[in-house]
């Protein structure tokens, strides 16, 4: 069974890893919003629409990815505060 600070660094690594998944996904909206442009000035409306909803699809998508590492966050710092303790009475020379 794995100890209690590898798995508190395992989920810092996840939250880290939803903020780097949050980035591309905030940059693929951006992509995605550009294409909508395009697409209107070109006159493709349907085309546009697509594009719209994936864009609309990838700002859900951030924010989920946001909203779930903060929640590891928090997890995180609730072990964090539960382990310092244990470890300042090991420390101690007896």
């Amino acid at each position: 069974m794995p100890r209690l600070e590898d798995q508190i660094f395992n989920l810092r690594f996840t939250s880290k890893q939803l903020q780097r998944a949050s980035k591309k996904a905030e940059k693929d909206e951006k992509a995605e919003r550009l294409k909508v442009k395009r697409a209107i000035e070109k006159g493709n409306m349907e085309g546009a629409k697509i594009y719209a909803q994936n864009a609309i699809r990838k700002k859900s998508e951030a924010t989920n990815y946001l909203r779930l590492g903060s929640r590891l966050d928090a997890v995180v710092s609730r072990l964090d505060t539960q382990v310092a303790p244990s470890l300042s009475f090991c420390s101690c020379p007896c």
